[in-house]
């Protein structure tokens, strides 16, 4: 079957671009993507987002962007799996390039969520949740998240100061980012005297939203090595699903979704935990850092947390997470996240991260969760 590289990435810096309309984001990215595989040889666009259509009134974005891209008349199709949007458009490409049918895919993952502010966002991040039995009734991402958080609070005696070292390693991440939304420094006690979002989730807890776009291209690896001096390999890939709401599933404190990907994008790149250098994982919410650490594997059922408190997180630690500040400091550009995730993987693998670098990169994780879990798409990205 035929092997997937990476050739070209290209990203615009999260935050309010209030000024910038979606169809420009897109192609700024887009734009640094061709510039960077020095080809505009593609066959295909799968953009990936969540919420145009909610905050824009703006659907149909695969023909609005291959239109303003100059691309006009390829295949185009917007992929949309809440907050994994990024992340499942990667997988159909990635599919697609397996198939023979397209020789190089084009993948943008773009979001506008400064177009409204206040409930009108809110209520659009809720069309990620089940709507007859949880948005209908109130509940927000951020609300499920804490209930989440809560339950582990309960069930494994953690206190919230416990989850600080995520945010803490986020931000100090962040700080050697230039594209990041915050690039401050966080003292672990400021993490728990931050004001309440949805108790016990607070204002450093969650990740802050913005707009942004990234951008890969991706072709056949034969195709790849004769391209470019440094592509990096797309090894595993896989997409799974969990049951959508939160009292509908087997464990509240286990992601299925996570756990089912991880092990079958792993398997296929013939890895496991211990060979992987980085972990860009979905850090949306602190707890979700921690839940997701067991899931992949790399910590036992209710001690993901104890990885931030040991410092086995950070640049130096056992596994690296958030190096570009994650969600929670680089911001959260929702259905483009899973995009920016495998972007700032291969700019490790390529030794281009900078003061963001993890030394001797070679084997990447990037995880992307829509609905708090409902869907986890993973990618292993190796040179």
């Amino acid at each position: 079957m035929t092997d997937v590289s990476i050739i070209g990435i290209g990203q615009t810096a999260v935050g309010e671009h209030w000024e910038t309309s979606i169809r420009h984001l897109a192609w700024y990215a887009i734009e640094a993507a061709l510039d960077d595989a020095a080809s505009t040889d593609v066959d295909a666009l799968f953009v990936g987002n969540m919420l145009a259509g909610e905050l824009s009134r703006q659907d149909h974005l695969g023909a609005l962007i291959a239109d303003f891209s100059g691309l006009r008349g390829i295949e185009a199709v917007t992929v949309e799996a809440a907050e994994a949007s990024g992340g499942a458009a990667l997988r159909q490409a990635v599919l697609a390039i397996k198939s023979g049918l397209v020789q190089t895919a084009l993948v943008v993952g773009v979001e506008k969520v400064t177009d409204q502010t206040g409930n009108a966002a809110v209520t659009a991040l809720g069309t990620g949740l089940d709507g007859d039995y949880e948005a209908i009734h109130g509940l927000t991402p951020a609300g499920a998240a804490a209930l989440m958080m809560r339950r582990y609070m309960h069930d494994y005696g953690v206190t919230l100061a416990d989850f600080a070292g995520f945010s803490v390693n986020a931000n100090a991440n962040a700080a050697g980012n230039p594209l990041a939304m915050f690039r401050n420094q966080l003292k672990p006690g400021h993490f728990t005297a931050a004001a309440p979002i949805a108790d016990p989730v607070s204002l450093f807890d969650m990740a802050p939203l913005g707009d942004g776009a990234a951008a890969l291209i991706v072709t056949s690896t034969e195709r790849a090595m004769d391209m470019v001096p440094w592509p990096v390999r797309i090894a595993g890939s896989a997409l799974a699903t969990d049951r959508l709401a939160l009292h509908d599933r087997r464990n509240v404190l286990w992601l299925d979704a996570a756990e089912r990907s991880a092990r079958q994008a792993m398997a296929a790149a013939g890895v496991g935990p211990d060979d992987i250098d980085l972990f860009e994982l979905h850090d949306a919410f602190t707890v979700l850092a921690a839940l997701s650490l067991e899931a992949c594997g790399f910590a036992p059922a209710g001690q993901g947390w104890q990885l931030a408190r040991d410092g086995e997180i950070g640049r130096t630690g056992r596994i690296p997470i958030s190096t570009f500040g994650g969600l929670k400091a680089r911001g959260n550009p929702v259905g483009a996240t899973g995009v920016y995730q495998v972007l700032e993987v291969v700019r490790q693998l390529r030794g281009q991260a900078g003061d963001c670098q993890i030394p001797n990169a070679t084997t990447g994780l990037a995880q992307n969760l829509g609905g708090n879990g409902a869907t986890a798409a993973t990618h292993v990205l190796a040179i």
